[in-house]
């Protein structure tokens, strides 16, 4: 109805400083009660040319600031964000279905501090120079910002993800298009009314929503959009890869993880069991660093099992807004129906569910009934090659098995496409070293959990991506580097 519409969020490209409605639109729903309640716009060629050439117009002027300059900017970006933590939370966990706790402790904060870290890393790169003393000559290398960058974020961590990837990109100097996931485009949308009364130029970063098929496509097929950073599915990634070989473009791409925790059996069980159900369950699973084949050594595997399973189902799932709900709604309806499959086939497979999904019943609040959610699931006795094994859920489900052996666990740790992340457990340093160096994996925590430093380098191996994303890596990344002889 007329009514109904009315009360609709409707959202609008920001290209060149400003909000342009556009011609068409996507319906977004609301993850935890089935209804669709934003309009997104499906933006394609035409207005990713427009948002190309803002971009291409602001770039001379927002290039040629000092680092110190971007960085102030930078700034007060954070705290403008900061400032409107509550709002970007609210309006985070509405729109994915993550739980408003995460979204004010994680997400947000988080989103807030990308734009601090890159405002400060900025200021500390430091350039190449060698000399040769016999032919009289010196080296030294320039670094540059590259110009029009492509950026393509994901559904699960909407802002968080999407400032990754804008605060680097603009503090090398660049000039941004950016296209967040169009189930997700809310708090992308309120970030745009914050930058000009940040000192943001117009055309310094121009969003664009709408689908990957359509929006994405054409932002990576543009011929002056010489580079495109990435966070999706290995499957997008290419089809990314494809598109843009004809252009030679610079690609990072960040993609899926079917990420290990190994769990030796000298590990504190009263840390390591707490950790694992956070790198299981948070953020619905939706995490592309989330463990979701946890392998853990015979001698406590019945131990493990059993307080797992027991910790698991005290974990509250429903509505997102609730201060003590732990999983919120899956981000769609097809994705749930997805995740419920790979539980169909591991109990097709022979597998037990030990708790979750068909197992416990979900008792939903009244306005949540027709929501996308699921409860933490535990699946036990998968074999190594089943597709619940092999392939990305991404939702919260883990599977646990048991190993004998550490030469054993790293082949069977390593024996999946992906090298995203892996989790050691064990007091035995010398062990944990040794293990961690055979891993397949750009990232390995041990006896901890998503624990970040920005510095070091994020990415992955084999199917998991392409690149490294950090202050330094982020840096070689988002600038050209130029080797400049002098003879003297």
């Amino acid at each position: 109805t007329m009514a109904q519409s009315k009360a609709l969020l409707v959202l609008e490209n920001f290209i060149g400083g400003k909000f342009v409605p556009c011609s068409s639109y996507i319906d977004s729903y609301n993850p935890s009660t089935g209804d669709v309640y934003c309009k997104v716009p499906d933006s394609g060629k035409e207005e990713v040319e427009a948002a190309v050439q803002a971009a291409k117009d602001a770039f001379p002027i927002w290039s040629s600031k000092s680092p110190l300059e971007r960085s102030q900017i930078l700034n007060k970006l954070a705290d403008l964000i900061e400032h409107d933590l509550e709002a970007f939370a609210q309006a985070e966990s509405k729109d994915q279905g993550k739980t408003i706790t995460f979204a004010r402790t994680v997400d947000i904060p988080r989103a807030a501090y990308n734009f601090r870290f890159f405002a400060s890393s900025i200021l500390h790169h430091v350039t190449e120079c060698t000399e040769m003393a016999t032919m009289g000559c010196m080296h030294y290398t320039l670094r540059t910002p590259v110009g029009v960058a492509g950026l393509i974020s994901p559904w699960n961590l909407p802002l968080y993800l999407l400032t990754w990837k804008i605060a680097p990109a603009i503090a090398c100097g660049n000039t941004v298009v950016a296209k967040p996931s169009e189930m997700t485009s809310v708090t992308a949308w309120m970030m745009c009314k914050l930058l000009e009364k940040a000192g943001v130029p117009h055309g310094v970063v121009n969003i664009v929503f709408g689908t990957g098929a359509k929006a994405g496509e054409a932002l990576v097929c543009h011929p002056d959009v010489p580079l495109i950073s990435f966070t999706g599915s290995t499957l997008t990634a290419q089809r990314i890869t494809e598109k843009s070989a004809p252009h030679c473009k610079r690609l990072s791409l960040e993609l899926g993880g079917k990420n290990p925790a190994i769990i030796f059996d000298d590990a504190d069980l009263s840390q390591c069991i707490p950790t694992t159900l956070r790198s299981s369950f948070a953020n619905q699973g939706e995490i592309c660093l989330c463990t979701s084949r946890i392998f853990v050594q015979r001698g406590i595997y019945n131990e493990f099992l059993k307080r797992f399973v027991e910790e698991a189902k005290k974990w509250k799932t429903g509505n997102p807004s609730d201060p003590t709900v732990n999983v919120g709604a899956l981000i769609s309806k097809e994705h749930l129906e997805k995740i419920r499959n790979y539980v169909k086939k591991a109990q097709a497979e022979g597998a037990r569910v030990l708790c979750g999904e068909g197992v416990d019943s979900l008792a939903l609040p009244p306005g949540n009934q027709k929501g996308y959610f699921m409860l933490p699931t535990v699946i036990a006795e998968v074999k190594d090659e089943s597709c619940c094994m092999q392939e990305e859920i991404f939702g919260p489900v883990t599977c646990v098995v048991a190993f004998d052996t550490e030469e054993e666990v790293i082949k069977r740790a390593n024996g999946v496409k992906y090298g995203l992340a892996a989790t050691i457990w064990s007091s035995n340093m010398g062990r944990v070293h040794r293990v961690a160096r055979r891993l397949q994996s750009g990232l390995v925590w041990t006896n901890c959990w998503l624990v970040r430093d920005l510095n070091l380098p994020f990415g992955g191996m084999k199917a998991s991506g392409i690149g490294r994303e950090g202050a330094k890596d982020s840096y070689e990344f988002f600038t050209e580097v130029k080797t400049i002889t002098i003879k003297h």
